[in-house]
């Protein structure tokens, strides 16, 4: 494997959910923004909590008779997406950023994670005003064969000053960024050449034998099933490696407490960290951090 020539930060996460709207009303009352719905050709639809450089895309299946299978150098987003969801709620697929798609899918066959062409969509989106503008996208994807039930690509944003927007990253909890994406396996140094050349970033051992990659945008961090015990109050009995939630910073753990109080959210405290476990949370765990 080769490592890229840039390191990549976070872009976005894939948050499947049964409920799109159950899931945006509880995303709200945790104190977040939520976008409107959008809908996609191939039969998923989304609603966007964005950060500055970075969203969360909490995702359902629309349509399932639009969702192409996949097919020979053809990923399939929206059967991966349904995929997931059979299995159960939560986090899919990690997105980092790309510059050059079409640069980056040849890097992943070179490098042996992936022989996928590049993926291209556009869509309207609505600014806060109401009017709508082109955002247009496209996807490099990577395979992992030492963590099938997780997906990887990179996104090459076309129209960047249509999508992102500080009116969308203004968050009644005060959340200013999306700071942490986890991974859960039992052997965390069966990912690290993949991750590295995903990433390119170096794989960074920890002491609780996982691992951790330092990203320009947040970071990535590889828990054992004990240590995601511990961290994030999991209590998943799958084998396979599985991400297992996200954290974002937050000026203070205390406002966010309280409002998760006032609306019956479960949470724990944990020295400059507050975790809303997945089992409260559609099957993702979110972690509050000061920063």
């Amino acid at each position: 494997m080769t490592m890229p020539s840039e390191t990549r930060g976070l872009d976005h996460l894939v948050i499947g959910v049964a409920d799109l709207d159950a899931a945006g009303a509880f995303y709200e009352k945790l104190g977040f923004r939520v976008g409107a719905r959008n809908r996609h050709p191939w039969g998923t639809e989304n609603r966007i909590v964005q950060f500055p450089g970075a969203f969360l895309e909490l995702i359902t299946v629309g349509d399932a008779t639009l969702i192409p299978p996949h097919a020979s150098r053809s990923f399939s987003f929206g059967a991966f997406v349904r995929d997931g969801l059979a299995r159960g709620e939560g986090m899919s697929m990690l997105v980092l950023e790309s510059r050059d798609s079409t640069g980056d899918a040849e890097g992943f066959r070179t490098a042996g994670i992936g022989d996928f062409e590049p993926f291209f969509f556009e869509r309207q989106a609505r600014r806060p005003d109401g009017s709508e503008v082109r955002v247009a996208f496209s996807l490099a994807f990577a395979d992992n064969p030492a963590a099938p039930e997780c997906g990887f690509f990179l996104c090459q944003q076309h129209e960047p000053q249509n999508f992102w927007n500080p009116a969308f990253q203004q968050h009644d909890n005060g959340a200013s960024g999306l700071s942490a994406v986890f991974l859960v396996t039992r052997e965390p140094a069966a990912q690290t050449d993949f991750l590295s050349a995903f990433s390119g970033a170096e794989s960074l051992a920890t002491p609780e034998a996982g691992l951790r990659l330092p990203l320009p945008r947040g970071r990535l961090e590889v828990l054992t099933p004990p240590a995601a015990a511990a961290m994030l109050d999991d209590e998943s009995r799958r084998d396979q490696p599985r991400f297992a939630g996200f954290a974002v910073t937050v000026p203070d753990l205390d406002t966010v407490r309280t409002r998760l109080a006032e609306h019956g959210i479960a949470c724990r405290r944990e020295g400059g960290r507050l975790v809303v476990p997945a089992s409260a949370a559609f099957g993702c765990a979110i972690v509050f951090e000061l920063g």
